[in-house]
């Protein structure tokens, strides 16, 4: 057996690991598909009156693309939390022991949770729908948005995972965790950045959720694609569908390789 073909076969191995975990203890997959569904009705609801936006168009119809961006941005937080957790508890140093491809286990990972947002991006976008967003340059613009929500998703759980790795402490993983909420706020997945101050909205407009938001808005097309007509946007808010790929791209190139080092080397880091 090749070593590609190998490490193919621990893989999934891993992978069918985290999905029994997941069937046994759904309760943060739960929470995690749940929160972006609570944040469109509050956002929505309560805040979208008081939303103006450019040409007009509907606040839900902006909001729920930035949501969907939000959820693929949150394979951050299930990463670290389930690596952090497995290595805290003494699984990852156990699974190190095994003759199994150092890359097979935080592969398995990222492939179960890209495996399980997939199926949990579906009452989003039925609950989207609901509200008023409409998928408006068909299927394959639709094909096109789903498949740069899961590389972005794929991506950010690779860093969660090198994190996870770090830390090794599922409470300190958790806390940090809860912090990077700020990082959605910091974008332009619930409101727009052109009434932000200079310094203030280019961190926005250049943080890659911003992109990707802006990236599913242009594949969504009517409203949604009008309100990303915003005069002196950054470059990857300008082209946010070549820059979604692009920062994913370069997150996976950058911590793919850290996070299989990293669990390479184990908990002393050597």
């Amino acid at each position: 057996m090749t070593a590609l073909a190998h490490t193919a076969y621990d893989t999934r191995a891993v992978l069918g690991r985290h999905l029994a975990r997941a069937r046994r203890a759904p309760g943060l997959l739960v929470v995690t598909q749940a929160m972006p569904l609570a944040l469109l009705l509050f956002f929505g609801y309560v805040f979208g009156p008081a939303v103006s936006l450019p040409g007009g168009a509907d606040y839900r119809a902006y909001l729920v693309p930035g949501l969907f961006a939000v959820t693929a941005a949150g394979g951050l937080v299930t990463g670290m939390l389930q690596a952090a957790q497995d290595a805290g508890r003494g699984v990852t140093d156990r699974l190190r022991t095994l003759p199994i491809s150092r890359a097979a286990v935080p592969a398995g990972q990222a492939a179960a949770d890209v495996l399980t947002t997939a199926a949990g991006l579906l009452p989003l976008l039925l609950v989207g729908y609901a509200v008023g967003w409409r998928p408006e340059r068909g299927p394959g613009a639709l094909a096109g948005m789903l498949g740069i929500l899961l590389l972005f998703r794929l991506a950010t759980v690779w860093v969660g995972i090198h994190l996870g790795l770090v830390i090794r402490d599922e409470a300190a993983a958790g806390q940090l965790g809860s912090s990077t909420f700020m990082v959605q706020l910091l974008s332009n997945a619930y409101i727009p950045t052109a009434g932000m101050t200079d310094w203030l909205r280019a961190v926005a407009e250049w943080n890659p959720i911003s992109a990707v938001a802006a990236a599913c808005r242009e594949l969504s097309g009517g409203e949604a694609a009008a309100a990303n007509d915003v005069p002196g946007a950054a470059w990857p808010v300008s082209h946010p569908v070549v820059a979604a790929v692009g920062w994913s791209v370069l997150l996976l190139a950058v911590f793919v390789p850290l996070a299989v080092r990293r669990h390479a080397r184990g908990a002393d880091g050597r």
